[in-house]
């Protein structure tokens, strides 16, 4: 009886661990990294159509605004094409068949549904790029940058009044109160505000709390201090000021009145991110990844990959975090924005955030 017994259990705990093994997954490329992809997460905006997303602030995680360049009619199904319907064209083309530059700025909450569209910006605003509030701001403001539109405008948070507009509607120019294609904005603890301006004229631009005119850095090259496309501009704790200067493949480094500090390799970085570890976190739109640095440039730790499945990337554009780790991705040539869920075993230091 005790040899039978002790068989037995020999048996079982031969088995329980190869129940266990067959149980787990296998395989797989670490392709969202410590995050699971919400599949399908945003409604159509408009059915049949292709929402161009350009930019996303989480204000909470049920409350995300969300900026698009325009619309296009979805393409039918080519017959006779392999794997059915020709690719989403990337971006938006005011030219193309059928566009619309429609739906400027929807709100989505948690479950990604539309629950406000800010209809009265269609008219007011040209291409919209860029939606941000300041971090230190109690009453939400939500700033606009109007690419094509060459202005940045500040509404109250319901989006109901405009409270400030620099720069003059379609009127491009170099000079104190003109910008040239504006990409992106940031914020300091004084109200004053740091403006990436940007596609033509590559130059950091700073702004009092009023808009008034302050001082700018940058000139067209590759030299320090330089740039070529000024994509996002960010600061941390210190001061530091660090630009994405997208062509030229690299984050430069200033110190809070513009004198260059250093600069950091990137293929081709697209957003920046400065988190309350003070980190710096970019997202590459050539590697489609997610990259981590130390404030000295050292490489931390990365994820991502490309492609067009869910989880993969495109160019990631924009992206933002809310109060609860969700990451929401501006998935530019896929036509999309892509939420990201912390997984419950994430690794914290490989998250992005949180902010504040």
């Amino acid at each position: 009886m005790r040899r039978h017994l002790l068989s037995l259990l020999l048996t079982v705990a031969l088995v329980v661990p190869l129940v266990g093994a067959a149980l787990q997954d296998k395989g797989g490329q670490d392709e969202t990294g410590p995050y699971d992809v919400v599949e399908n997460w945003l409604a159509p905006v408009h059915d049949g159509w292709y929402h161009h997303v350009t930019g996303v602030f989480a204000e909470s995680p049920n409350r995300i605004f969300i900026t698009a360049s325009g619309e296009t009619p979805k393409t039918p199904l080519e017959p006779g094409r392999r794997g059915g319907a020709p690719a989403p064209p990337a971006g938006f083309d005011p030219a193309r068949p059928g566009a619309k530059s429609d739906h400027f700025l929807v709100v989505a909450d948690s479950n990604g549904r539309i629950v406000e569209e800010w209809t009265h910006l269609v008219g007011m605003l040209v291409r919209p790029h860029t939606v941000q509030m300041n971090p230190y701001d109690p009453e939400r403001h939500v700033w606009i940058i109007d690419r094509e539109g060459q202005q940045i405008v500040k509404f109250t948070n319901d989006g109901k009044r405009v409270v400030l507009t620099i720069g003059q509607k379609n009127v491009a120019g170099s000079d104190e109160k003109h910008f040239n294609r504006p990409a992106d904005i940031a914020f300091l603890p004084d109200g004053s505000m740091l403006v990436a301006d940007g596609y033509i004229n590559t130059r950091v631009i700073k702004f009092d709390s009023k808009g008034n005119y302050l001082t700018q850095w940058g000139s067209k090259g590759n030299g320090p201090g330089q740039f070529n496309l000024v994509h996002c501009v960010a600061v941390d704790a210190k001061g530091r000021v660090y630009v994405a200067d997208r062509s030229n493949g690299r984050v430069q480094v200033f110190d809070a009145s513009g004198t260059f500090i250093e600069q950091w390799r990137s293929r081709r970085p697209t957003h920046l991110l400065v988190t309350k570890d003070q980190s710096v976190w970019v997202s590459d739109g050539e590697t489609n990844r997610f990259l981590k640095y130390d404030l000295t440039g050292k490489l931390l730790t990365y994820w991502g990959t490309h492609g067009t499945f869910p989880g993969a990337i495109d160019n990631p554009h924009k992206f933002s975090v809310d109060s609860d780790g969700n990451l929401y991705v501006v998935d530019y040539a896929n036509n999309r924005l892509q939420k990201f869920k912390p997984k419950a075993d994430a690794d914290p230091s490989r998250l992005i955030g949180p902010i504040k």
